[in-house]
């Protein structure tokens, strides 16, 4: 009983070794945290062709809905399908685990939620990727060659962009905000076992403030400062 516990901690030990060491050269990845009506997702497609000017190992893109399709991939369900389940803050009703018991493609919320976390981390430890959103800060925390970012902004000039987009009118942009900021918050707790009102960022940018190139310079400041395209160089151990 004794060896066979020694070799069970001395394998996990192993493996943990491994992971760390894998984590160190994971990367590069940008998350981009944004509130609704800040465009997170042209800025990243800015801030992508920029970085796609230097000469790396290969090119940046932009990642977001292509989570869900490929989670939805690896449990062979519609993408819809699964989407609705991280907008569901509430459980499911009585008569959806009757159905549940008798739907052979049925997938449980905890391997739905663990297939689209472990998706998320993938795409991060391949690198050069810039995630939007789905709480890739909090999955890819752990990820050395990393950059977090959080876009702020004034409501009105959230709403303003919202009306703009989505051709609403301001009573619908609030409920619109509302509602997507609920749906965020519900995957977000899905995704972490954390508080995630302690979420920490490597830069926080006022969207009103700046507009998209200045945005994207200071981006591409903090890259360059940060060093997370430069290749990591392993640790030499010695003896």
């Amino acid at each position: 009983m004794g060896n066979s516990l020694l070799i069970y901690l001395n394998k996990r030990l192993s493996e943990e070794r491994q992971v760390k060491k894998n984590l160190l050269v994971a990367g590069p990845v940008i998350t981009i945290s944004r509130e609704v009506g800040c465009n997170g997702l042209k800025l990243a497609r800015l801030i992508a062709a920029r970085l796609n000017t230097y000469k790396s190992d290969a090119e940046w893109r932009v990642l977001s809905k292509e989570v869900f399709y490929e989670s939805a991939r690896e449990l062979n369900m519609e993408p819809e399908k699964l989407k609705k389940t991280f907008k569901q803050s509430d459980k499911y009703t009585f008569e959806e685990i009757l159905k549940a018991f008798n739907d052979k493609e049925y997938k449980s919320e905890r391997k739905i939620v663990h297939t689209v976390y472990d998706v998320i981390h993938s795409f991060a430890v391949d690198g050069y990727c810039i995630i939007v959103g789905r709480a890739g800060h909090i999955i890819a925390k752990d990820i050395k060659n990393a950059l977090h970012i959080r876009l702020v902004a004034p409501m009105e000039y959230r709403l303003t962009n919202i009306m703009q987009n989505n051709q609403l009118n301001r009573e619908e942009a609030i409920k619109f905000i509302n509602k997507i900021e609920n749906e965020r918050m519900a995957f977000r707790k899905m995704i972490s076992n954390d508080d995630v009102k302690s979420e920490l960022f490597d830069i926080c940018v006022n969207r009103a403030m700046f507009d998209d190139n200045e945005i994207v310079d200071l981006i591409e400041y903090a890259v360059n400062k940060k060093k997370i395209i430069q290749p990591h160089k392993p640790q030499v151990d010695f003896f």
